[in-house]
């Protein structure tokens, strides 16, 4: 095992974006996971770090930080359970073409390959689809290291699963994860452009659920959806058609189809988006945004993502165009999608189908804070949470309010992590763990 003494290396010395620099006192990158149970066990204070696409400090600590990216790379298929279990680790674009190979695949992915299976699923990171829970769904058993370096294996059914799905690393660290699969798919992905503002207000309901996936682009600089992006499985009915062999229509609801590749950020080259213009492919392949070929550098970009309930989507949609002239300013681009409803404690689609407003912004957190705090207001009224691995400005007493299992959580954690190894000082603001229970 690989153990830093003082200043990190530089591959791991910040977060993706570099917005935030870690304080570790050591990093370790333990080869195996009786290494990484040995640490653990002997540290009083841990934090893991997967791909390091948090936008805030979730991974930080001043203790131990722990890389998995040393374990052993595994993913055992069982093609007759339709289940995989794979090395919390991985990215997940080092195994869904196993998973295609063996003529299976996950229900969805995404917009980046590029992140961590334990870091996506541990945040509550999704893709889209009316029909698709967060990429967390997929998970029916977990095997994590807890704070005394013991082993352990959660599963579907048991008391405590809900809760230790999404869970931020605060109860362990994720070696292995077992996922539900369904059977491999072809996806056909189009673009359409400049959806008039009207017609979104009018059939908002009927946009979203236009196909297997769908992602509404927009600056927030006009009244329309600058690209509307429809991820479609080969054999369902192209949309805008009858037929699942019907060519896609020039025209979508008032949105002309793009006549070639696009980014989602107009301008910028799409030479890295997967493939459109209605070319199949598989599923691992089209419900990304971006190829897996291409490994992202470190973004000059800060994000943050805001779910309410589907049903209160267009009153949020108003709500933020209050706001949108001091968006607009400091936004790169905005993404709007949907997510299933879940059972997991903290998952932010937890117990309402729900539809997320993303924000990629500048890199300047002091112009970006204050009207984070703008919008957050506008969004009040709605219930909106916040994904947790991205940058808002509401503290711990707001989020206990947002999630019912708020308090459950809390406890579970007290149970699994009485000295604290896995907390850092971000946990401790969202869950206020220097109080009483």
């Amino acid at each position: 095992m690989r153990r830093t003494t003082g200043s990190t290396p530089d591959r791991i010395s910040a977060n993706w974006a570099g917005n935030i620099v870690f304080h570790a006192a050591r990093v370790c990158t333990p080869t195996t996971v009786d290494e990484l149970r040995e640490t653990v066990a002997a540290s009083g204070s841990v934090r893991a770090l997967g791909s390091g696409h948090s936008f805030n400090a979730l991974a930080d600590t001043t203790g131990d930080l722990i890389s998995v990216a040393g374990l052993p790379a595994s993913v055992d298929i069982d093609r007759a359970a339709r289940t995989a279990t794979v090395s919390g680790g991985l990215r997940f674009a080092g195994f869904t073409d196993a998973l295609h190979r063996a003529g299976l695949a996950l229900h969805n992915l995404g917009s980046l390959p590029h992140i961590s299976l334990a870091g996506a699923c541990a945040t509550g990171t999704h893709g889209s689809g009316t029909g698709n829970g967060s990429l967390a769904t997929a998970v029916r058993a977990l095997e994590l290291v807890t704070a005394d370096g013991s082993l352990r294996t959660l599963e579907r059914g048991d008391a405590d699963f809900d809760g230790a799905v999404v869970a931020l690393g605060s109860l362990g660290i994720v070696t292995r994860a077992t996922l539900d699969l369904v059977p491999a798919f072809e996806v056909r992905q189009w673009v359409y452009e400049g959806l008039p503002g009207s017609v979104l207000r009018e059939r908002l309901d009927e946009v979203l659920s236009a196909a297997y996936s769908v992602s509404l682009f927009t600056r927030w600089r006009a009244d329309e959806i600058d690209q509307v992006w429809l991820k479609q499985r080969v054999g369902d009915p192209v949309p805008g058609t009858d037929s699942g062999s019907a060519a896609a229509p020039g025209r979508w609801l008032g949105a002309r189809l793009a006549d070639g590749a696009r980014h989602p950020v107009p301008g910028m080259d799409p030479v890295h988006c997967t493939v459109q213009g209605g070319e199949p492919g598989p599923w691992h392949e089209r419900l990304p945004h971006f190829r897996a070929q291409f490994t992202p550098s470190n973004g000059d970009e800060l994000q943050s993502e805001y779910f309410v309930a589907r049903k209160d989507a267009l009153a949020a949609y108003e709500a933020l165009r209050t706001v949108a002239d001091r968006m607009a300013p400091v936004l790169q681009i905005g993404e709007i999608r949907t997510v299933a409803a879940t059972g997991l404690w903290l998952d932010p689609a937890h117990g309402r189908d729900s539809v997320a407003f993303h924000f990629t912004w500048v890199p300047d957190l002091g112009a970006v804070t204050p009207v984070l705090a703008a919008m957050e207001e506008a969004l009040a009224p709605f219930a909106a949470r916040p994904h947790w691995g991205k940058v808002f400005v509401m503290g711990g007493d707001r989020l206990r309010e947002l999630y019912p299992r708020f308090g459950d959580f809390r406890s579970l954690a007290a149970r699994m992590d009485p000295s604290g190894t896995f907390r850092n000082e971000l946990t401790s603001q969202f869950f206020g763990w220097d109080r009483p229970e």
